[in-house]
């Protein structure tokens, strides 16, 4: 379950809550109608991003949700679910989405995938996964190539990165991933005329993904040689906070421009949770742009007091962090998290690849956050 969307369920309203594990469900079920058992797999937070847009731009018909059936991860509770356009280019997107993940982790050698014969067996799943996603992708008058095509060149970029590289340069192939799948959410809407401002959204998505990855994977890569990033161009966190809080903000202002039906649940998880995310990946608990001159001076850029001692963002030492799994031993760590239903009613699981401390889609947390009405005020939003 990767992604950089992960509400807490606190900040949602019974009816959002509802709304958005809909979505949810409807791509987890969307792959395994058209894909099979084991794409089910690939259900990420963020892909379900593209199914909520979808649904926003419409009008509401008959057959917008069906009752599933009784699943470990709703605790065997029946549930509605979306169903439809979004959720399959939802699914779509999240197959090729993942068959790049699968090749990053070869590349990378991770766990058992140092393997030639494991390796060899991963690339093939990402084959068949490219394909089973370039098939949908055409029934809905999608065409994935470019998203293939934004993966291939991201090695290319990536092998000519260095220091003094833009990190915008690195990011570039995942915002236009991201912007056309955003764009394409308008055309199954039938409200073409949001094509350009969902694109936009989509771009800065793109490298808002791209950015929080690199900043929570920093110590990690560095500790095992990995490619990163920011270590790569050398991008220090204050220009990266920078990007991120700039590319929430222009999200923020591409949403404005949407003629949506009903984007409550749209507006939430990227006006709202992206804020969150950028908070959580950087470690603080305010917004990146300081109110005033007083509240920098006395916290600093980050909503953390100065600390001495040459860390300039006021954070404790961190304990390292766990290896990521391969990728057959991140399956089958997915399937006991499903079967216990962890990943639905926990407080905190471990994910089943990253193995990044995930928080439960149903649990109850007591964080002390603000709600949705205090994130406008902050953030000079209009909800």
């Amino acid at each position: 379950m990767f992604g950089i969307v992960r509400p807490c369920s606190h900040r949602l309203t019974e009816g959002l809550k509802t709304e958005w594990m809909a979505h949810l469900c409807g791509l987890c079920l969307a792959l395994r109608s058209d894909h099979g058992q084991l794409a089910r797999v690939v259900t990420n937070y963020d892909g379900l991003i593209v199914s909520v847009l979808t649904e926003a731009q419409a009008e509401r018909s008959t057959g917008w949700r069906r009752t599933a059936g009784p699943c470990p991860l709703r605790a065997m509770r029946t549930a509605p679910v979306a169903r439809g356009e979004g959720a399959r280019l939802a699914a779509a997107v999240s197959l090729v989405l993942a068959s790049a993940k699968v090749r990053d982790h070869v590349a990378d050698r991770d766990g058992l995938l140092g393997r030639r014969p494991v390796a060899v067996a991963a690339r093939r799943i990402a084959r068949s996964w490219d394909r089973a996603g370039a098939r949908t992708g055409a029934s809905l008058g999608f065409d994935t190539a470019v998203l293939v095509d934004a993966v291939d060149r991201q090695g290319g970029i990536e092998a000519l990165a260095g220091p003094g590289t833009s990190l915008l340069t690195v990011t570039e192939p995942t915002e236009t991933a991201t912007a056309a799948a955003f764009a394409h959410t308008a055309v199954l809407a039938g409200k073409p005329h949001n094509a350009a401002p969902l694109a936009e959204a989509g771009r800065l998505f793109g490298r808002l993904a791209h950015l929080l990855d690199a900043v929570e994977d920093r110590e990690s890569d560095a500790a095992s040689g990995a490619w990163n990033p920011l270590a790569a161009t050398g991008t220090d966190l204050v220009e990266a906070r920078r990007l991120a809080d700039d590319a929430v903000h222009g999200i923020r202002l591409a949403l404005r421009e949407v003629d949506f039906v009903d984007g409550k649940l749209a507006h939430v998880l990227l006006a709202h949770e992206l804020t969150q995310s950028v908070n959580r990946s950087f470690r603080t608990t305010e917004c990146g742009h300081a109110h005033d001159a007083e509240h920098r001076a006395s916290y600093g850029p980050y909503g953390q007091p100065p600390q001495h001692g040459g860390n300039p963002y006021g954070l404790p030492p961190e304990p390292p962090r766990p290896q990521p799994r391969g990728f057959f031993a991140g399956c089958a760590a997915f399937l006991g998290l499903c079967c216990t239903c962890k990943m639905c009613c926990a407080d905190e699981y471990e994910g089943p690849w990253s193995r990044k401390k995930r928080e439960g889609c149903c649990s109850d947390c007591d964080c002390d956050c603000c709600d949705c009405c205090d994130a406008c005020e902050c953030c000079s939003c209009d909800c």
